[in-house]
C-alpha cells in the first residue's frame, strides 16, 4: 500500500482495490456469457464506496446496477454513465412512485400494492412506465406469489400501463449447491417465465452465477461476490479487495495479573507487551472479535486481548522483538495474511456484515490502474 503523507494522516486505513473489483466482474461475466452480467451494489457498494467502485464497474463494461432502495439510485446515476440501467430491488415505498420515474430508475415491483400504485402513476402520466417483476419462487421474502405473476401475465392493461425489463426471482440457497432447493427454485420459477415470452429472467446472485448455465438466465446479479468474498463452495477465481490496517497508539508491558480493558476480560497469565491500535466496534471492528481474533504484523500474529471497545483494541504483541512494532506503526486486521473470510469466522459472522460495517473514520485508498487515490474521512458516501 502505498505510503504518502495524506495516508499517514489517519489512525486507519481501508484499501479497496478497483482492479481487483474489475476483475472478478470479468471473471463472472466471462464465465456466464452469453447471458449479461450486472452489478448489484446497494448498501453503498458493500460499503466499498459506490461513487468508486460504480465507475469502475462501469469502465469494465457494466451498464445494468441494482440497489435495495430509491435513495441509492441517484448518487449512482450520477457517476454512471448515460446508457445504465439502475433497478431497485426493494421496488417503490408509498408516494415515492413519481421521483422513482423522474429520476429514471427502475423499480423492481415486489407485491401487488406495488404493481397497482406503479400503474396508477402510469395511466395518470398517460405512459408505459418500465418496471421489473419479482417473483417468490420459495424464499419467502419478496415477490409476487407465483399464480398472481401469471394472471398479470394474462392482462392486456398489465403490458398497457407496464414496460417490463425483467422477471426475475431470488435464490435462498445458492451457496450451498447440493440443496435441492435450487432445482426447485428454478423450476418454479421457468414455469413462471413461460407465460413472459421475451421478458429477459434475471435467477442469479453471486453464489448462483457459480451453480450452471441453467441458473444464469438472460440477466446474472452478482454482488459480494465482486469484491471478492467467495460466494459458495462452487467459487473460483475471485480476487480479494480490501485491506485493513490500524494504527499504533501505545505500547506498554504488564505484568502476571494484570487486567486489561473493560471487565478486565483479560488478566495476564505472565508478563506481556500489549499494544492498543486505533480501531475499534465504532469502526466496523466487531466486539466479537474480543479474546478471539487477531491482527498482525511481520507474519506474526497478534491476539487481541480483552474487549473490542469502541475506539480502540489491545492486542499481545508478545510474540514481536521489541524493535519490530512502535507507536505510529500500522498493524494489518484484514489483508494477505488474514482475509476478510477469516475476520468473520472468528466474529462468528459472514464477511456481509463485516464489509457493510466498516465505518466512516477510516481514509480510504482507491487503487487503480498502479494509482492511489485517498479519501479522507468523512469524504466518502
Amino acid at each position: 500500500m502505498p505510503s504518502t503523507t495524506a495516508i499517514d494522516a489517519f489512525s486507519s486505513r481501508l484499501g479497496i482495490d478497483l482492479d481487483a473489483i474489475r476483475a472478478n466482474y470479468r471473471t463472472i461475466a466471462d464465465r456466464i456469457a452469453p447471458a449479461r452480467c450486472g452489478a448489484v451494489v446497494k448498501a453503498n457498494a458493500y460499503g466499498l464506496g459506490v461513487t468508486m467502485v460504480g465507475p469502475a464497474l462501469y469502465r469494465e463494461g457494466c451498464r445494468t446496477f441494482f440497489v435495495a432502495q430509491l435513495c441509492e439510485g441517484e448518487p449512482l446515476a450520477q457517476v454512471v454513465g448515460g446508457d445504465t440501467e439502475i433497478f431497485i430491488l426493494n421496488g417503490i415505498d408509498p408516494g415515492s412512485e413519481a421521483l422513482c420515474a423522474e429520476r429514471g430508475l427502475v423499480p423492481v415491483l415486489n407485491s401487488t400494492t406495488q404493481v397497482e400504485r406503479w400503474r396508477t402513476l402510469a395511466r395518470t402520466k398517460g405512459q408505459r412506465l418500465p418496471a421489473a417483476l419479482q417473483v417468490d419462487s420459495g424464499m419467502s421474502r419478496l415477490g409476487l406469489p407465483p399464480a398472481t405473476a401469471i394472471d398479470l401475465a394474462s392482462d392486456p392493461a398489465f403490458a398497457r400501463d407496464v414496460d417490463l425489463r425483467l422477471l426475475m426471482t431470488h435464490l435462498a440457497c445458492a451457496d450451498e449447491p447440493a440443496r435441492p432447493a435450487n432445482a426447485e427454485q428454478l423450476a418454479l420459477f421457468r414455469a413462471v417465465h413461460a407465460h413472459f415470452p421475451g421478458i429477459p429472467a434475471s435467477i442469479a446472485n453471486s453464489g448462483g452465477t457459480f451453480l450452471g448455465p441453467e441458473f444464469h438466465g438472460d440477466l446474472a446479479r452478482p454482488g459480494v461476490a465482486l469484491f471478492g468474498v467467495d460466494p459458495g463452495p462452487l467459487a473460483e477465481g475471485l480476487r480479494p479487495t480490501v485491506r485493513l490496517d490500524a494504527r499504533v497508539l501505545q505500547i506498554r508491558t504488564i505484568e502476571a495479573g494484570t487486567g486489561v480493558g473493560y471487565g478486565f476480560q483479560h488478566i495476564a497469565a505472565a508478563r506481556q507487551r500489549l499494544a492498543t491500535i486505533a480501531v475499534g466496534y465504532a469502526d466496523g471492528w466487531p466486539r466479537s472479535l474480543g479474546g478471539i481474533g487477531a491482527a498482525w504484523h511481520g507474519g506474526k500474529r497478534l491476539p487481541i486481548a480483552g474487549r473490542v471497545s469502541m475506539d480502540s483494541t489491545t492486542v499481545d504483541i508478545s510474540a514481536l522483538p521489541e524493535e519490530a512494532l512502535h507507536e505510529g506503526d500500522f498493524v494489518e486486521l484484514i489483508g494477505p495474511s488474514q482475509p476478510l473470510d477469516q475476520v468473520a469466522r472468528d466474529a462468528g459472522t459472514i464477511a456481509y456484515e463485516i464489509l457493510t460495517q466498516l465505518g466512516a473514520r477510516h481514509a480510504r485508498i482507491y487503487l487503480e490502474n498502479g494509482a492511489a487515490q485517498v479519501q479522507a474521512p468523512g469524504d466518502h458516501r
